[in-house]
């Protein structure tokens, strides 16, 4: 049944959002990790304290944890979307004309999820359009701002925010008119999939920027004369709109969001259509088209901030040996850092030695290992180098304190054409593992491939955001599932990222362990189905009906 809304309500409801989109985000992602906490516990345990369902078999109920032993969470804040802290107009089902209308007692349980989940990609679309008003009115148009800033510095902050702007809005009265038409939303992926495919464009521009934008904005927080200094950019920057600081203001949070955001959300909805169906059929179109999307703005990012890096680098080496080119467009940081080189034989009378190990700097590329000795000025002598390839590492057996953490690396091939062996001594056994990793992946690592997935594997969940520190880290957010590849005893995780197959390094405090593995089988069952986009015969299918399509035409 057909059941419109007048477009004012919708309208009202959409001005009414009190947040702005990082706030509105970090809260929705905060609930999302609660209840996927709670789902784990009541699976993990029934009333009386005993393992959740029948159908596990003894040998997995004997590995349950009892309940004493499950780790205490706390609990965290539910979203608040509107500027109402009283309102309940968090979901779909709370809205009046949803109340009112009796859909609720005809509507499957299945079909009222997924009708919350494309009510939440609009409302956060309307919530990310109130974040970019809010820059442009206070930032880009504003007339203070134009007198403190350089035309050039205020086009590397706000970059194409305008075309961004643009596109948010005609993108978002579509959506509106869509939820228009009908209280019950037929669908939104065809729409998601519309502006995927082109006007979604315009975040690749802006968000390649980044660097700049956030060097810029750096430069002039640092700078020391009159208005331009700390007090007068940041008192225009950040009290203008009632901004905190600077990640709050233009080049940074303010004017992010864009297509990873319609990319987080877009899953969800993909996980509630039902399968088979045609609206599968488009949700999983729009998902294709929004990944590539994401992934051009991720790899715009990756290439500036790599250009910027490579040619610091370049300048800091002083070749020792034959001088190697390093600035290359296919060429990028993997890891860097200081380890320890065993000096002189393995020998009872060199462990007696003070100078068992002297100090090396590693700078690992994907195609090349540079090794190094740090000399004065913030400066690296390169004393020999080898192609990526041509690694192996080994790690030392126990053999006490002093060669704890110990590896050995081996390169067939160094700068003077013959082999070479170096004994590295690592600060912890993270450290020698990541640094083993990131030296030979494919000859150390039997890591479970995607395709084969099928048994289970331990996950865990984000709750707490984090930054990578270092290329070989991985920048979590809150709510990503990852499985566990690799875990060291001092707390780190090699981890890869169920909804984008990205892997690396992370500290297990950011994240807690999903308890029961029916939780972690249905993160994979919707893992692949989310990715059922690359899978050739539905590609087939598809090049078939719009073939047979073509001919009736």
């Amino acid at each position: 049944m057909i059941h419109p809304i007048p477009a004012d309500s919708w309208r009202n409801l959409i001005e009414q959002i009190g947040l702005l989109y990082q706030e509105y985000r970090d809260k929705s992602t905060l609930q999302e990790i609660e209840t996927r906490r709670k789902q784990d516990a009541e699976i993990q345990t029934n009333v009386d304290g005993s393992p959740g369902s029948g159908e596990t078999p003894e040998e997995e109920q004997e590995l349950e944890p009892e309940p004493a032993s499950l780790p205490v969470r706390k609990a965290l804040p539910q979203i608040c979307l509107l500027s109402n802290p009283h309102s309940r107009f968090n979901l779909w089902q709370d809205l009046p004309e949803i109340r009112s209308s009796g859909v609720l007692d005809i509507l499957q349980p299945e079909e009222i999820k997924l009708q919350e989940a494309m009510f939440e990609l609009v409302t956060s679309e309307a919530s990310y359009y109130k974040s970019l008003s809010l820059l442009v009115s206070h930032f880009v148009e504003n007339e203070r701002m134009r007198k403190i800033l350089h035309p050039s510095e205020a086009h590397i902050l706000f970059s194409n925010v305008l075309d961004v702007m643009a596109v948010s809005e005609r993108f978002l009265l579509e959506l509106e008119r869509r939820m228009e038409e009908n209280i019950v939303i037929s669908d939104v992926c065809d729409i998601v999939h519309r502006y995927a495919a082109n006007p979604f464009s315009v975040y690749i521009t802006y968000v390649s920027n980044q660097t700049y934008q956030e060097r810029t904005y750096k430069q002039l927080l640092g700078a020391q004369e009159g208005d331009r200094g700390p007090r007068g950019v940041r008192a225009r920057l950040g009290a203008t709109a009632g901004c905190s600081g600077p990640s709050d203001c233009p080049g940074t949070e303010q004017g992010r969001g864009g297509p990873p955001r319609a990319g987080r959300r877009g899953p969800n909805i993909l996980k509630r259509v039902e399968e088979q169906s045609e609206r599968e059929g488009t949700a999983l179109d729009a998902h294709k088209e929004l990944e590539m999307v994401v992934k051009a703005c991720n790899e715009g990012v990756r290439k500036m901030s790599r250009t910027e890096q490579m040619i610091s680098i370049q300048k800091k080496m002083e070749f020792k040996i034959k001088s190697v080119p390093i600035i290359s467009h296919s060429r990028w940081l993997l890891k860097q850092g200081e380890l320890q080189q065993m000096s002189g034989p393995k020998t009872s009378r060199t462990l007696r030695t003070k100078k068992l190990f002297r100090e090396i700097y590693l700078f690992l590329f994907n195609d090349l290992l540079v090794i190094c000795r740090q000399i004065p000025g913030d400066k690296y002598q390169v004393f020999d180098s080898a192609p990526r390839g041509l690694l192996r590492v080994e790690e030392l057996e126990d053999q006490g304190q002093t060669l704890a953490n110990v590896f050995i690396l081996r390169l067939l091939e160094n700068a003077d054409d013959r082999e070479a062996t170096y004994m590295l001594k690592a600060s912890s056994q993270s450290e020698m593992k990541r640094w083993m990793t990131s030296l030979a992946p494919n000859r150390r690592t039997k890591f479970v491939s995607f395709t084969s997935r099928l048994l289970d594997c331990p996950q865990v969940q984000c709750v707490h955001p984090y930054v990578a520190q270092q290329p070989d880290e991985l920048t979590l957010d809150l709510a990503d599932i990852l499985n566990i590849l690799e875990k060291t005893e001092d707390g780190w995780i090699f981890g890869e990222r169920l909804h984008d197959q990205e892997r690396g390094w992370f500290p297990s405090s950011m994240t807690e362990e999903i308890l029961n593995p029916k939780i972690r089988s249905q993160n994979l069952k919707e893992c692949f189905r989310v990715h059922k986009m690359d899978d050739p015969q539905r590609s087939q299918n598809k090049d078939r009906k719009k073939l047979g399509s073509r001919n009736r035409q």
